[in-house]
């Protein structure tokens, strides 16, 4: 639908509110035809950038725009842009087929009629088409939102927190359905939300947005297994980050000292730049041994290990296990029944891959990131 050769470019894009700093300096590039998600917490400023890219808020400095087109002051009605919010938004007294339709005949079009019921197909509400907005699911009326949006044939599809109001299995539907429509249809959509799960789920390209500026940007495997930051390894998931010294490196491995035992990281996967680091390594490339056990052949060993907690969660089991200087680590393992679980007390080991873990640097806040259940409201 859309054109080819219009990528979404933001640059410089700056917001204040009165003193506040909204948005900071904002440069980056959406490629057309891409899903790219924005992601990060409430007031990180990812929502401004998203009105300014729809016209609905100015920008204090910088530009917005699509292929060789700026549209940072045009009106929202003149931008090849459509935005789907969280609130859908569709018009109660009109049937599903009026609603999607509602765009077209706005502007004069005359084969209305097929293109409507085509994007109805398109999101699967053939049968719905005669329905009124209150005889649906609150995941049919965002189908329906969506195909009022996309009947438009906008270059860029906005997308708010879409799936905010939906429960969480509903949720789940939904986000297989928008990246199946996306593929289908080649339309860049750039999506708006706090939720982790569902950007990794969609998304091509996610830009990890903090206190107004971009942490980190990238492929979401690339974030979640080598994040640069404090921030982007616990907002993304879950992470071991533990206070070690640099000695050295060694073949393709950087050596640390962690409370008298070293252990090492693939040196592409070191970003810190100083003597002093947090190391990080994800629950889940965690392993625990019995105390003295025959351990993995270059693995990164750490003995003196006692469980403190045992979490059952069905897929996996949860593991605390306090370590001799103190700090409890989480180790998530599958739940294979291959082995007995682990019990209070145990004492173990744990071990992982230098492949698995990564360095940050240490005057970072090892907690920036952790949600918390007011964060995620």
């Amino acid at each position: 639908m859309a054109d080819t050769g219009r990528d979404l470019r933001v640059e410089g894009l700056t917001k204040r509110f009165g003193d506040f700093l909204a948005v900071d300096d904002l440069t980056l590039t959406v490629p057309q035809g891409s899903f790219f998600a924005l992601l990060g917490p409430s007031g990180c400023g990812k929502t401004t950038t998203l009105r300014m890219v729809a016209g609905l808020d100015d920008p204090t400095a910088g530009r917005v725009l699509i292929g060789d087109e700026d549209v940072t002051y045009l009106r929202p009605y003149k931008r090849p842009v459509n935005t789907v919010f969280q609130s859908y938004a569709l018009f109660p007294h009109l049937t599903i087929f009026e609603n999607v339709a509602f765009g077209l005949r706005r502007r004069g079009v005359k084969d209305y009629k097929q293109k409507t019921l085509d994007m109805i197909d398109l999101v699967q509400l053939g049968p719905y088409a005669a329905r009124k907005p209150a005889q649906l699911s609150g995941g049919q009326q965002q189908r329906v939102a969506l195909g009022r949006a996309l009947i438009n044939e906008p270059a860029v599809l906005l997308l708010d927190e879409p799936l905010g109001a939906l429960d969480l299995k509903l949720r789940r539907q939904m986000q297989i359905e928008l990246k199946r429509i996306q593929t289908e249809i080649a339309v860049t959509f750039v999506h708006v939300t706090h939720d982790q799960e569902e950007a990794m789920t969609m998304a091509d390209t996610i830009a990890v947005m903090n206190h107004g500026v971009i942490e980190q940007m990238g492929a979401p495997g690339d974030l979640y297994e080598n994040p640069e930051t404090t921030f982007v390894a616990n907002f993304l998931g879950q992470s071991n980050l533990i206070r070690v010294d640099v000695i050295d490196t060694v073949d393709q491995d950087v050596v640390v000292d962690c409370y008298g035992q070293k252990v090492g990281v693939v040196a592409s996967r070191s970003h810190a730049g100083g003597r002093n680091a947090w190391l990080g390594v994800r629950p889940e490339k965690v392993f625990a041994e019995a105390a003295g056990a025959d351990h993995r052949v270059g693995s990164n060993i750490l003995t003196g290990g006692r469980v403190t907690d045992v979490s059952f969660v069905g897929v996996s089991t949860q593991y605390l296990v306090a370590m001799p200087w103190g700090q409890e680590l989480m180790v998530f393992e599958q739940n294979t029944g291959q082995r007995p679980l682990f019990r209070n007390g145990d004492q173990l080991d744990i071990t992982w891959s230098p492949a698995h873990a990564f360095l940050l640097d240490a005057d970072q806040d090892a907690r920036a990131g952790v949600m918390t259940p007011e964060d995620d409201e």
